[in-house]
């Protein structure tokens, strides 16, 4: 293996502990089946979705963002009064403001703290992971918390077959600090975005141009809209795109990857990316069987059912993907350091 690692003004960032969270609740395809027009094998292979986790009522995604700070912290062994800056990617915020960044901080009393959101959709995480790292190589900070979490079921119609057996919720949480000597972490990314996606999916309720009336919540206008079939494609064709073109630039192949950590939204789409790879379906972490889509949550998630299957490892070269509503598409290269 050729590495080309780029070089960094100031310092490396690695990730140093992670945490995770879903709530207790669980949808399986069984209950589905009595709620709308639809049945278990179908959803199975289509998706590869068995189950998804439903936050309660009166919970809020600061509330998951902050169980698995919380966990992912403790792993580490450090004070939430050390954490400088709070991240959060999520697309669904317990409220307009203030933002999710704001409450966890409160939540876990890492006093003194700044932050804040990033919506883009399900490549929040990934788009939050860069941020918090070039936070950290600048030498700006060097503890910073970045969380991934949503809870999808709030935006979702369990009258509408096609989108309801999708998205379930959860969350995940990474430290980041700089990489000690000897040690790699952040390696390379590819992000983009293209706006003109926006009309395959959105939530078009609530915000400025649609604000809340009884006519926008008749319309079902807050929940997900989405054009299956264009996501399908672009999703497809985009991801393969961005983590072949990371991989190629930094002179690695997919056989030499440790593992290969992709958005849960769709076994097809993962498999399909693995395939224009050349990675074996060994080292292609894949548990959307267990949470659906997760959004922002899944790519942490999958990091942990990835440690727990022994398949991610220290020193391994990981390989993170997502695209998700805007468009957006982000694929990320990093050495693990844990």
């Amino acid at each position: 293996m050729s590495l080309t690692v780029r070089p960094v003004v100031g310092r490396r960032a690695k990730i140093s502990a992670l945490g995770t969270y879903v709530p207790p609740q669980v949808l399986t395809n069984k209950d589905l089946e009595k709620m709308v027009d639809t049945n278990d094998q179908w959803i199975l292979e289509r998706t590869g979705i068995r189950e998804r986790h439903v936050l309660a009522k009166g919970l809020g995604v600061s509330d998951m963002c902050a169980e698995a700070a919380k966990k992912c912290l403790a792993a580490r062994g450090i004070e939430p009064s050390e954490v400088e800056a709070i991240l959060v990617g999520t697309v669904t915020p317990d409220m307009m403001f203030p933002s999710t960044a704001c409450l966890v901080q409160n939540k876990i009393g890492a006093k003194g703290a700044w932050g804040f959101d990033v919506s883009a959709g399900c490549s929040g995480f990934v788009f939050a992971l860069q941020a918090g790292a070039k936070l950290v190589e600048s030498g700006a900070h060097k503890k910073v918390l970045v969380c991934g979490a949503d809870a999808n079921t709030r935006m979702t119609d369990y009258t509408d077959r096609a989108t309801c057996v999708l998205f379930g919720d959860g969350s995940g949480a990474v430290l980041l600090e700089p990489a000690e000597e000897g040690e790699i972490g952040f390696i390379d990314y590819v992000h983009e975005i293209d706006g003109s996606g926006g009309v395959s999916l959105y939530l078009p309720g609530g915000g400025s141009l649609n604000p809340s009336t009884h006519e926008t919540v008749d319309k079902k206008m807050h929940y997900i809209h989405q054009d299956g079939s264009a996501v399908y494609k672009f999703a497809v064709r985009k991801m393969a795109e961005a983590t072949a073109k990371v991989l190629e630039r930094n002179g690695v192949t997919g056989a030499e990857l440790g593992c290969f950590i992709p958005h849960q939204a769709n076994k097809r789409i993962i498999t399909a990316t693995a395939d224009r790879l050349g990675m074996d379906a060994e080292r292609v972490i894949i548990n959307i069987e267990k949470y659906g889509n997760t959004s922002s949550g899944s790519i942490p998630l999958a990091m942990e059912t990835a440690i727990e299957q022994g398949k991610l490892k220290k020193g391994d070269l990981v390989l993170l993907a997502a695209v998700g509503a805007g468009f957006t598409v982000g694929a990320a290269l990093l050495r693990w350091e844990i």
